[in-house]
């Protein structure tokens, strides 16, 4: 009889199946990668790939709300360093800049789950919606202390953004023109 799987063994395999679902479903497209590549990225058999996530949305929704935390997280500590509450709202284009230009860089994980499984997936919707409500809630902070009732428009410009930055392939510039927009809208220099 085999030894029962720990507490950490459980951890460290979930975690290593995020990180290959992750990296797949974000290079290549929720749809286009099945359950046997995952599984193969992982290492993991699929009867224990379903124990953790009895369907692909799930792990789809899972893959997301563990993105979001560490997308948000790393945003606001870039945003969160600088002294100044309006050149705070410009570092969120500075930090966009910096994620374009990443190898990989291939857009909004969000937007793209959205693409391809949004008018199909309550479960995705949901969350999709849910990261886009916590960023504009970040962004509605960072315009607050400014002083500046800018969040909406912001909000706008750095999704235009993302997404433009993903059609020309991770080019940083439409993050450099969004943050003089956005200067212009703070009434900074």
């Amino acid at each position: 009889m085999p030894a029962p799987i720990t507490e950490e063994r459980n951890r460290l395999d979930r975690e290593a199946l995020l990180d290959a679902a992750e990296r797949l479903f974000y290079a290549r497209g929720v749809q286009a990668v099945g359950m046997d590549e995952v599984r193969a990225a992982c290492g993991l058999p699929l009867k224990r790939i379903y124990r953790f996530f009895p369907a692909k949305e799930d792990l789809v929704v899972a893959v997301l709300r563990r993105r979001d935390r560490r997308w948000r997280g790393e945003l606001a500590a870039h945003v969160e360093a600088v002294p100044d509450p309006r050149d705070r709202v410009l570092a969120l284009f500075d930090w966009l800049a910096e994620w374009f230009a990443r190898p990989g860089f291939r857009g909004c994980a969000w937007i793209n789950a959205y693409g391809e499984l949004g008018s199909s997936s309550e479960a995705v919707l949901a969350e999709v919606r849910a990261h886009k409500r916590a960023f504009h809630d970040q962004i509605a902070v960072w315009s607050r202390a400014a002083g500046v009732p800018v969040a909406e428009p912001v909000c706008l410009l750095a999704e235009g953004a993302i997404v433009t930055a993903a059609i020309s392939g991770g080019d940083p510039a439409p993050a450099a023109h969004a943050r003089r927009a956005a200067a212009t809208l703070l009434g900074a220099p």
